[in-house]
């Protein structure tokens, strides 16, 4: 997957780009990278987009919104594009200098710590990745490649139901569930202080930020209620 630096995030409502991608009019050049049917294509310009082809359009809004979350916050990710077909979402492509968590020293690693509360308020279950193929460097950065198991969806589509609640659980489970090997494999030595500073990124947020967000970017007042009561949960389980 193609990464992105992103310019400091604005306090609300932040989007990466407002114009839509018209995939049809794009030459495919290359083939899916990830679990998603996919493709890298290149527009008349030169320009490469991995686009994905999601299993509805609300799949591909709840990416979308995902990511703008993740750059509300702060947190590093791909420059995510929209596009005319509602069930695609495309980002726009670099080259990564690493792009496996086994790859990263110990600063990289440090610093890719210090989004876990991020990853768990939104309960982007496949933070690390399946493979530990989640996680990559571009110019010092270490990013996010993939936010499409956040909110609402698994990265394959089938919706998380009762499992994404108010409760952020994520906290704990990130850093401990022996069923994801590579995200405790990155956050499982993180102590108390360090867990503390990595939620503080998404308690700092205010509500109605939170809320300008969602609504700006296709998200329900319901969405918006619970992103805000996590908020507040994950606030509480630290300071406990």
């Amino acid at each position: 997957m193609t990464p992105y630096l992103p310019d400091e995030a604005p306090a609300a409502a932040p989007d990466a780009d407002a114009r839509l991608i018209d995939t049809d009019t794009l030459q495919r050049i290359g083939g899916r990278l990830g679990s998603n049917p996919a493709g890298v294509y290149r527009d008349a310009a030169g320009r490469c987009y991995y686009v994905k082809e999601l299993e509805s359009p609300a799949h591909a809004r709840n990416e979308w919104l995902a990511a703008q979350l993740y750059r509300l916050a702060g947190a590093p990710t791909l420059r995510y594009r929209r596009t005319r077909a509602p069930d695609r979402i495309a980002t726009e492509m670099v080259a990564l200098d690493k792009k496996h968590l086994s790859q990263l020293d110990e600063a990289e690693r440090r610093q890719a710590q210090q989004w876990l509360g991020v990853h768990a308020w939104t309960a982007n279950w496949d933070a690390a990745g399946f493979g530990g193929d989640n996680q990559g460097v571009l110019g010092g950065t270490v990013l996010t490649l993939d936010v499409g198991g956040a909110l609402e969806f698994r990265a394959q589509g089938c919706p998380k139901g009762r499992a994404f609640g108010s409760s952020v659980g994520e906290i704990e489970r990130l850093r401990c569930d022996p069923d994801n090997p590579y995200a405790c494999r990155l956050f499982g030595d993180m102590d108390d202080a360090a867990v503390r500073a990595a939620a503080g990124h998404v308690t700092r947020i205010a509500d109605e930020h939170i809320r300008a967000t969602v609504h700006t970017h296709g998200g329900s007042v319901a969405l918006a209620d619970k992103l805000v009561a996590r908020k507040a949960d994950l606030a509480r389980r630290v300071a406990a």
